[in-house]
C-alpha cells in the first residue's frame, strides 16, 4: 500500500497537479561546483546553462542581466544571450544553445526559408510570423498579414525550452515547431535533439531518427555496434565513450565492469542482457543456447525503462516499477540500489546523481604524472587540457583557476578571460576587447630633468624650445621666450620651428601650423627597380603591395585592373567575374548576388541527394550539384573529398607573429616566453618597455616605443657616432664615433662613462653578451675583424685579438648573433656581398651575393630568423633567411638613404640620413610606416635595448680558462684565442712565446700571411688559416713575388711585375718605405735577396738576363745574358751559389741551371722540366729544389747535377718552401691547400683557404744566419760585392769599368752627354733616361731604381789606394783564390762557425790558426757576447765616421784631377764622374720628399 501511495504522489507530481516542494523552504541550498542557484533559491543549475537562450531555472532568473552586445569578432547566438568566437562559427560544432552559429553554413539546414541577419541566418517557415522575433533585424516578424495568426496558433510547444533530451508535442494535432537543435520526427508530433538523430537508440516513438542512417564507416573510422555511427580510429579505447552504446570502449585490455559475454569480436555484454529475447550482437550469439527455462525468466524479466528527461538531470533514467529488474541502455550504469542509471560520464563527476549517491563512492583520489585532478577529487584529466577554454571538469575547476595572476599579472579584462602585466596599462596600446586597459588612465609624471608635453608625454628639459618639436602636440616648443636658435636654413614662420629643406613638402607636418605642407607641387617620381608607380605618378609602393587587397596608392591605383583573383576558397562559390567570391548558402536562392548574376539560373534546380559523396558540404550550383568544404579546408583533386588546409605552412606572413601551429580546419599562433598573445590571437606583445637607442649626429637618445619619451644619453662627441651597441648585463652602452678613434661607454644611468679601447679606425662595433666580448671591424689596411673582453683593461694596441684579416676587400658592418655563436659582416668591395662565419673565424661562407648594391647596416632577427641589410644606393632594405636564401627586398619611398637597421618583434626600424629620420614598418609587409624620430642631425646607429633581448644564456667560455680570449664558435662552444704575437699551445688554452721561430709568408695579391711553423702539428685539416698574422698591403695593385730579410724585417715585394718595393714589418701591421725598382713597359718576372749585402738578383721580360741591383739601387750589372725567359731565382750567399730556371728559346724546353753568384761557371744542373718554378736552396746549400707546374712534381737535385729525385703532388701546384727539412707545397683545385711532408716523409694536408696563394717562402733564424767574403764592408767593393764559393768578386755597374780589384770608374765608350743602355751597347742621350718614356729596346732607361732624397747603404772604402792596373774582366774584380786566408772549405767553415763561434759568427784561418769573424753585434773569441746598446753606438758611429773621412778624400783626390785636366775635356769628365750631381742640377723638382711613401708616383732616377 506505501509502495502505490508513492507511485501515485511521483505521477502527480509529473503532470503537475500538485505543488512540488521548495527544498529551499526547508535547508538552504548547496549548489555544487560549477553549478550557481537559481535566484528564488529552490534550484541549481549548471554554470554552462547560465544565459544559453533557454530558461533552466524555474524563476528565469538564469536567462537575465544576460550581455546583448558582442565585442568585434565575436557571434551572437540568435537568442542573443550568448557570444562566441567568430572562428568557432561553422566548424560542425554547435558552440550555441539553439545551434544558430551551425544553422546557416555551406549546406543549407532542412526546411530553411527565410535568410536574415545580413544573411548569417536562416528559418524554417514554421518560424515567421509566429509573434516571436526570431531574426535580430524583425524580417521574420514583418509584412504579417491577419491569415499571420495561423502560425501564433500552432505555437504549442511547452515552454520549458529545456531540450537535453527527447521533446514531445503537447498537442498532436497542430502543427509542430521545433526549436533549434532539434528536429521534428516523421510523424510531426514529437523533436529529437539532433545529436540523438542516428545514435542506435530509437527516440522518436516512430523510430524515424534511426532510418536512414549510413551503414559504411571510412577506413580510418570505427562503427558503432548499432551500426548507424561512424567515429574515428583513435578514439576507440580512449577512455571515453562516444557510441551511445558504449561499444567504442567494450573490448579494450581491461575488462569492463559487469562484462560476461564477449561477442562481434569487438563488444562485451552483462549477463542480463543474455538470453532476454533481444538479439544484442550482431552474430545472435548472445541469444544462442538458450534454454526455455533461462529464456523465460529472462523474459519475465524484462521490463524495459523508458527514458525520462526531466531538464535538470541529464541522461537520468529513472525506473517506473521498483520491485522489476533493472535494465540500463547502453552508455549508462545502475546504482547500487538497482532502481535508476545514470550515464558513464556521470560517474565520479563530483555530482552524487544517483539518489543514494553510489555514483560517487569508490572514486579514484589520485591522478598520474601529467594529470589534472579536478576541484571534487573524483576525477583526473590531462594536464593540457587545464585553461584551453573548455571545461572537462564538471564543477569546471579546471578553468577556474586560470585567473590565477601570472607572474606580472595585474588587470583581467574580456570577462576574465586575459590577465594583462601592469606594463600594458596605460601604454597607448589597446590591448583588451574591452578597452579597460587604457580606461581610467591617470597622467604620469616627469623626472625632474624631464618636460612634460601636454600630450603626456616625457621628454628631456634639454630639448625645451631647441626649435624642433620633439613633443607630440608641439608643447615643447610653445611660450618660449626667444625664438631658438637654428643651424638649419629655414623655420617655420609662425610657430618658429626650425626646418631642413628636406621637409618640406615630404608629407608631414614638422610646422604646427602646418604650413612646411601648403603650397605643395606634384612632383612625378621615378619609381625604383623594386617599386610599381602609382598612376597619379607621385608615389610609388612595393612591389608586392600590387593586388594584395589593400589599396595603398593614394588614387588606389595599386589595385585597379588586378584581373582574377586566386581561386576562390572551397567553402565559397566564384562568380563569373572572376574577381568576386560568393559564399555558397547565397548560391541558388533565387538573388542575384553576384555582380553579373553567375550564381543564379542554370541547373539550380538540381539538389543535393540525400546521400550525397560529398566529405563535408554539398550545395546546388548553376553548373549543377557541387561539393564544398568548410573554412579551413580545400576540395582535393576527386572534387568530392576535403583536406586540412595548413594556414602555417612556409612562414605565411601576418598569419602569427612567432610560431604557427596547424589544426584541422585552423590554426594556433604561441609566443616565444615573456611574450604575450594579443586578443586578436595573432600577435604577441612584450612585458616591459623596449627602448630605441639612437645616435643623432654626435648625440645618443633613448627613445621609448611605448611611452614615447625621449632622453639624451651622450652629448659629448665631437663628430658623428656611427655604431652604437649595449650590454644589458652591465647596463652599459658603447659607441665609438670619428673624432676620438676610440670605443667609449656610459652606464644607462648615465653616472659612469670611460674608454674600453683606444687607437683604432673602425665605424662599426658589435657587443657578445654571451661570450662577453666586444667586437668590431678594423678599417687599417685590407681591413680586420677584432675582438677584446668587454671587461678589459687594455691600454696596448697590441693586446686585441685578430678573429679574421685574410680576403677582405672592404667589410662595412657588423653583426652578431651569439645564441649560435655566428657572425656576419658586408663587403662593399669590387663585388658586394654578406659574408657569415663563427664567432671565431670558422666555417666562413658567402650567404648572399646577388640583390646587393651598397649593403650596409646588419641586423639580425631572432624571432623570424633571418638577417636583414640596409643599401643606401638602392635604396632598400633586404633580408634573407640566415642560410643565404629567400631574399626580399623591401623598397619603399621612406627608404630613400637608409642608412642602419634593427628588427625587434614584428616592427622593423631604419634611420634615414638625408630624411634626417628614425622610421618604423611591419618587417615583412613594410606596411604601418610611421615616423618615430625628426631632428635635424643625421640619425646613424640604431639598437632596440630590451632585457630579453640579451637574456642570461650560459656561455661556453664560463667552463674554459683560457689565459687569455675565448670566443664563440658555431653551437655555440667556447675557443681560446691568443693577442698577436702569441700562439696557443697544445693543450688549447695557453697562449704562450714562440719557441720555434721558423715560419711561413704566404702571398695573396693584396695581403701578406706570416704563420709560425710552430702551430704546424696542433690542427691538421683545417678549413680555414691557422694562428696567423694578417699584413695587407698598402698602395699595391696586386702582387706578384716577395722574399724578406730578417735582419731588417724589411720586405720586397713586386707589384703587378713593374715595380720592386720596400716594406717595413711591424707588429701592427707593413709599413711602406721606399721604391725600389720602378719599370715602364716592363714586367719583373724573377726576384732574389741576397740577405747579406741586401743586393737583389733579378730578371723581367723586356730584359731577359740575369742582373742584380746594389742595396742602394744605384748600382746594376748584368751577370748572364744569353738565356731564354727567367721565371724564378733562388740564392745561398753562404755558399756564393745561385740557381735559376732558364725556359729557353721555343722548342729547346725548361731547364734548371746553377752558377757562381757573380755568373761565372754556368752550368745546367736538370733539363727535363716541363715548367720549373719556386726555387729553393737546403739550408745547406747542396741541394736545389723547384715545383715543376707543369708536371705536378716536386724536383731536386744536388748543385753538381748528381742525385735528382723528385715527389708528385698531383694537378695544381703552384708553390713549394723548405724549412730545415720540412718540406710545404701549394695546390690550387677547387680550393687553395697548403701540404707538407716531414721526414718521416708522410704527406699531409695542412689547411685549406679560399684564398688565391701566388707566391710561398719559409723564413727562420738559422736560414740567414753566417757571414761571407761581403759581410765586412761589402767586401771592400766600391759597386757590388758579388759571393763566390771560397770567395768574392767585386763587380761595377753597367756603365762602369773598374779601375782596380774593388774600385770603378766611369765607362766612356759613349759620347759625351750620353750613357749606355743596360744591354751594354745603345748608347742615348742623358735626357732620354727616367723620363717616363721607355727609349732603350730593353727599356732600361726607365730603371729608375736609385731614388733621390734617400739615404744609401753604406760601403766601407777600401784600405789600399787604387791601382791603375785592371782585371782581364773589364766589369769585373776576383779575389785570387792564392790567398791562403781567405780559402777555405765552405762545409768546415759551417760545422765550425756553428761549434766555436756559437752561430754569432764565421771561423776564418788567419796566421795559420783559426779564429771567430764575429757578426754585427756580438763580440768574444767565440762571439759569445752580445755588445750592449752602449757598445754598439761608438762602434757603429766610428764606422760611419771612418766612411766619412774616407769619402772626403776621394773628393778631394777628385778635384785635384779636375784641376789638372785638360779643360776641353773637363766637361765631359764632370759628366761622367758625378752624374747624380748632373742629374740633380737638371730636375730638381723630380726629387721626392722623404716623407713620401706613394708608390704609384713616378720618380726619376738615375741607373748607374
Amino acid at each position: 500500500m506505501a509502495v502505490c501511495l508513492l507511485v501515485c504522489i511521483a505521477i502527480l507530481e509529473i503532470t503537475g497537479e500538485i505543488p512540488v516542494l521548495s527544498a529551499a523552504a526547508q535547508t538552504p541550498l548547496k549548489c555544487n561546483l560549477g553549478t550557481k542557484p537559481c535566484k528564488d533559491g529552490s534550484e541549481c543549475i549548471l554554470y554552462q546553462h547560465v544565459c544559453d537562450g533557454e530558461v533552466d531555472c524555474r524563476d528565469g532568473s538564469d536567462e537575465e542581466d544576460c550581455t546583448v552586445t558582442c565585442n568585434k569578432g565575436q557571434f551572437m547566438c540568435a537568442h542573443g544571450k550568448k557570444c562566441i568566437d567568430q572562428k568557432q562559427v561553422c566548424d560542425g560544432v554547435a558552440q550555441c544553445q539553439d545551434r544558430s552559429d551551425e544553422m546557416d553554413c555551406l549546406k543549407s539546414m532542412e526546411g530553411c526559408a527565410h535568410h536574415c541577419d545580413n544573411k548569417t541566418r536562416c528559418l524554417p517557415d514554421t518560424f515567421l510570423c509566429d509573434g516571436e522575433g526570431d531574426c535580430l533585424d524583425g524580417t521574420d516578424e514583418a509584412d504579417c498579414d491577419s491569415d499571420s495568426n495561423d502560425h501564433k496558433n500552432h505555437h504549442d510547444v511547452a515552454d520549458g525550452g529545456n531540450y537535453k533530451g527527447k521533446t514531445t508535442s503537447m498537442s498532436a494535432p497542430a502543427p509542430i515547431k521545433c526549436p533549434f537543435g532539434t528536429k521534428p520526427c516523421q510523424d510531426k508530433i514529437e523533436c529529437v535533439l539532433y545529436s540523438h538523430v542516428c545514435d542506435g537508440e530509437a527516440d522518436c516513438n516512430d523510430g524515424s531518427d534511426e532510418e536512414a542512417c549510413s551503414l559504411e564507416c571510412e577506413s580510418d573510422q570505427f562503427q558503432c555496434a548499432h551500426g548507424k555511427k561512424c567515429i574515428d580510429q583513435r578514439q576507440v579505447c580512449d577512455g571515453m565513450a562516444q557510441c551511445q552504446d558504449r561499444s567504442d570502449e567494450m573490448d579494450c585490455l581491461k575488462s569492463m565492469e559487469g562484462c560476461a559475454h564477449r561477442c562481434d569480436k569487438t563488444r562485451c555484454l552483462p549477463d542480463t542482457f543474455l538470453c532476454d529475447g533481444e538479439r544484442d550482437c550482431l552474430d545472435g550469439t548472445d541469444e544462442a543456447d538458450c534454454d526455455s527455462e533461462s529464456t523465460d525468466d529472462h523474459k519475465n524479466h524484462h521490463y524495459f525503462v523508458e527514458d525520462v528527461y526531466d531538464g535538470n538531470n541529464e541522461g537520468n533514467a529513472t525506473s517506473m516499477s521498483a520491485p522489476a529488474p533493472l535494465k540500463c541502455t547502453f552508455g549508462t550504469k545502475p546504482c547500487q540500489n538497482n532502481i535508476e542509471c545514470v550515464l558513464y560520464s556521470h560517474v565520479c563527476d563530483g555530482e552524487a546523481d544517483c539518489k543514494d549517491g553510489s555514483d560517487e563512492e569508490e572514486c579514484s583520489l589520485e591522478c598520474e604524472s601529467g594529470q589534472f585532478q579536478c576541484a571534487h577529487g573524483k576525477k583526473c584529466i590531462d594536464q593540457r587540457q587545464v585553461c584551453d577554454g573548455v571545461a572537462q571538469c564538471q564543477d569546471r575547476s579546471d578553468e577556474m583557476d586560470c585567473l590565477k595572476p601570472m607572474d606580472g599579472c595585474a588587470h583581467h579584462c574580456d570577462d576574465k578571460t586575459r590577465c594583462l602585466p601592469d606594463t600594458f596599462l596605460c601604454d597607448g596600446e589597446r590591448d583588451c576587447l574591452d578597452g579597460t586597459d587604457e580606461a581610467n588612465c591617470a597622467d604620469e609624471s616627469c623626472s625632474s630633468v624631464e618636460f612634460r608635453c601636454t600630450s603626456g608625454q616625457c621628454v628631456s628639459v634639454s630639448m625645451r624650445c631647441d626649435g624642433h618639436p620633439d613633443c607630440r602636440d608641439h608643447s615643447d616648443e610653445e611660450s618660449c621666450t626667444k625664438p631658438p636658435q637654428c643651424t638649419t636654413k629655414l623655420r617655420c614662420p609662425h610657430s618658429q620651428e626650425c626646418l631642413l629643406e628636406e621637409w618640406v613638402c615630404d608629407g608631414e607636418q614638422d610646422c604646427k601650423d602646418g604650413s612646411d605642407e601648403k603650397n605643395c607641387k606634384m612632383v612625378q617620381l621615378k619609381c625604383g627597380a623594386f617599386q610599381w608607380a602609382c598612376t597619379s605618378k607621385t608615389q610609388c609602393v612595393p612591389e608586392a603591395w600590387r593586388c594584395d587587397g589593400t589599396k595603398d596608392c593614394a588614387d588606389e591605383s595599386d589595385e585597379a585592373g588586378c584581373g582574377q583573383v586566386e581561386t576562390c576558397p572551397s567553402h565559397q562559390f566564384q562568380c563569373g567575374s572572376k574577381w568576386e567570391c560568393l559564399d555558397t548558402a547565397l548560391v541558388c536562392d533565387l538573388v542575384r548576388n553576384c555582380a553579373d548574376g553567375s550564381d543564379e539560373g542554370g541547373d539550380c534546380q538540381t539538389k543535393c541527394p540525400d546521400k550525397a559523396q560529398c566529405a563535408q558540404n554539398c550545395y546546388s550550383s548553376p553548373q549543377g550539384m557541387r561539393c564544398g568544404c568548410k573554412a579551413g579546408y580545400r576540395l582535393d583533386e576527386d572534387a568530392v573529398s576535403c583536406v586540412d588546409i595548413d594556414e602555417c605552412e612556409g612562414g605565411r606572413p601576418g598569419v602569427c607573429s612567432h610560431s604557427c601551429v596547424n589544426t584541422q580546419g585552423s590554426f594556433q599562433c604561441h609566443c616565444n616566453p615573456a611574450y604575450l598573445l594579443e586578443s586578436d590571437g595573432r600577435r604577441c606583445k612584450i612585458t616591459g618597455e623596449p627602448y630605441l637607442l639612437a645616435s643623432v649626429q654626435t648625440e645618443l637618445f633613448l627613445f621609448g616605443l611605448r611611452s614615447s619619451s625621449l632622453d639624451v644619453l651622450v652629448s659629448s662627441a665631437k663628430k658623428a657616432i656611427l655604431s652604437v651597441d649595449y650590454d644589458w648585463r652591465d647596463q652599459r652602452v658603447f659607441w665609438v664615433s670619428l673624432d676620438s678613434e676610440s670605443i667609449k661607454w656610459s652606464s644607462l644611468d648615465q653616472k659612469k662613462r670611460g674608454t674600453l679601447f683606444k687607437g683604432i679606425k673602425s665605424d662599426c662595433i658589435a657587443v657578445d653578451w654571451v661570450g662577453r666580448n666586444l667586437y668590431w671591424i678594423d678599417g687599417i689596411g685590407g681591413g680586420r675583424i677584432i675582438a677584446i673582453g668587454l671587461n678589459s683593461t687594455i691600454t696596448s694596441a697590441l693586446d686585441h685579438t685578430v678573429i679574421l684579416d685574410e680576403d677582405f676587400e672592404q667589410p662595412l658592418s657588423l653583426a652578431l648573433l651569439p645564441q649560435k655563436g655566428i657572425m656576419f659582416w658586408s663587403e662593399i668591395g669590387n663585388e658586394a656581398k654578406i659574408e657569415r662565419a663563427g664567432m671565431d673565424g670558422s666555417e666562413r661562407r658567402v650567404v648572399v651575393s646577388h640583390s646587393l648594391s651598397w649593403p650596409g647596416s646588419l641586423a639580425v632577427d631572432t624571432l623570424g630568423e633571418r638577417l636583414y641589410w640596409t643599401d643606401e644606393k638602392l635604396g632598400c632594405i633586404g633580408s634573407a633567411t640566415l642560410d643565404g636564401g629567400d631574399v626580399k627586398l623591401l623598397q619603399m619611398m621612406e627608404t630613400t638613404n637608409p642608412f642602419a637597421v634593427t628588427v625587434f618583434n614584428d616592427m622593423l626600424y631604419w634611420s634615414d640620413t638625408k630624411r634626417r629620420t628614425i622610421q618604423a614598418a611591419h618587417k615583412i609587409t613594410g606596411k604601418n610606416c610611421q615616423v618615430l624620430l625628426k631632428r635635424p642631425g643625421q640619425p646613424f646607429g640604431l639598437k632596440i635595448i630590451h632585457p630579453l633581448l640579451q637574456t642570461s644564456t650560459a656561455s661556453p667560455c664560463e667552463k674554459l680558462r683560457c689565459s687569455h680570449l675565448c670566443v664563440l664558435a658555431p653551437g655555440p662552444k667556447g675557443i681560446c684565442k691568443c693577442p698577436s704575437g702569441l700562439l696557443l699551445a697544445v693543450d688549447g688554452l695557453t697562449c704562450s712565446n714562440l719557441v720555434n721561430s721558423a715560419f711561413l709568408l704566404v702571398l695573396s695579391p693584396t695581403v701578406v700571411t706570416q704563420i709560425y711553423l710552430q702551430t704546424m702539428h696542433s690542427a691538421v685539416g683545417l678549413k680555414t688559416w691557422p694562428e696567423h698574422l694578417s699584413l695587407p698591403l698598402p698602395n699595391v695593385n696586386e702582387a706578384a713575388m716577395l722574399d724578406y730579410t730578417l735582419r731588417d724585417q724589411t720586405l720586397y715585394l713586386a707589384d703587378s711585375g713593374q715595380s720592386v718595393g720596400l716594406f717595413k714589418l711591424k707588429e701592427t701591421g707593413l709599413v711602406p718605405l721606399r721604391q725600389f725598382l720602378q719599370l715602364k713597359g716592363d714586367t719583373v718576372t724573377a726576384l732574389a735577396l741576397d740577405w747579406i749585402t741586401l743586393s737583389v738578383y733579378w730578371s723581367s721580360t723586356k730584359q731577359p738576363r740575369l742582373q742584380v741591383t746594389s742595396s742602394s739601387g744605384e748600382h746594376t750589372a748584368v751577370l748572364i745574358q744569353d738565356m731564354g725567359s727567367l721565371e724564378s731565382i733562388a740564392l745561398h750567399p753562404l755558399s756564393g751559389r745561385l740557381c735559376f730556371t732558364n725556359l729557353a728559346k721555343q722548342g729547346e724546353g725548361a731547364h734548371v741551371e746553377c752558377a757562381h753568384m757573380d755568373g761565372e761557371k754556368r752550368a745546367q744542373v736538370w733539363k727535363d722540366a716541363v715548367q720549373p718554378t719556386s726555387l729553393t736552396f737546403s739550408n745547406k746549400g747542396g741541394e736545389i729544389y723547384w715545383a715543376d707546374i707543369g708536371a705536378g712534381v716536386i724536383g731536386s737535385v744536388r748543385v753538381d747535377g748528381s742525385g735528382y729525385n723528385e715527389f708528385t703532388t698531383g694537378d695544381g701546384l703552384t708553390a713549394i718552401a723548405l724549412s730545415n727539412s720540412m718540406l710545404l707545397w701549394v695546390t690550387d683545385r677547387d680550393t687553395t691547400q697548403v701540404w707538407y711532408r716531414d721526414d718521416q716523409l708522410t704527406k699531409t694536408l695542412w689547411f685549406e683557404v679560399n684564398t688565391e696563394v701566388v707566391s710561398l717562402k719559409a723564413y727562420s733564424k738559422s736560414s740567414q744566419m753566417g757571414l761571407n767574403f761581403c759581410s765586412d764592408g761589402n767586401g771592400d767593393c766600391s759597386h757590388l760585392c758579388l759571393a763566390v764559393p771560397g770567395g768574392r768578386t767585386c763587380r761595377c755597374a753597367h756603365d762602369h769599368q773598374p779601375v782596380n780589384a774593388t774600385h770603378c770608374a766611369p765607362d766612356q765608350h759613349c759620347p759625351a752627354g750620353n750613357r749606355p743602355c743596360l744591354d751594354g751597347h745603345t748608347c742615348l742621350p742623358l735626357e732620354k733616361f727616367c723620363d717616363g718614356r721607355p727609349d732603350c729596346l730593353d727599356t732600361s732607361d726607365e730603371n729608375c731604381v736609385h731614388l733621390k732624397g734617400q739615404s744609401e747603404v753604406q760601403s766601407k772604402a777600401p784600405t789600399l789606394p787604387p791601382s791603375p792596373s785592371g782585371s782581364a774582366d773589364p766589369g769585373s774584380t776576383t779575389t785570387s783564390l792564392d790567398n791562403s786566408w781567405l780559402v777555405r772549405d765552405l762545409n768546415v767553415q759551417q760545422q765550425c762557425s756553428e761549434k766555436h763561434c756559437n752561430g754569432n759568427g764565421e771561423c776564418v784561418e788567419r796566421n795559420g790558426g783559426t779564429s771567430c769573424a764575429c757578426g754585427l753585434g756580438y763580440s768574444g773569441d767565440s762571439c759569445q757576447d752580445q755588445l750592449t746598446k752602449t757598445m754598439q753606438g761608438p762602434l757603429i758611429y766610428g764606422v760611419v765616421g771612418l766612411c766619412a773621412g774616407i769619402v772626403v778624400i776621394s773628393v778631394l783626390v777628385a778635384v785635384v784631377k779636375r784641376k789638372t785636366a785638360n779643360a776641353r775635356q773637363a766637361s765631359a769628365v764632370v759628366k761622367q764622374t758625378s752624374m747624380t750631381d748632373l742629374e740633380k742640377h737638371e730636375s730638381p723638382s723630380t726629387q721626392p720628399s722623404p716623407e713620401d711613401t706613394n708608390f704609384s708616383e713616378e720618380v726619376a732616377s738615375s741607373v748607374d
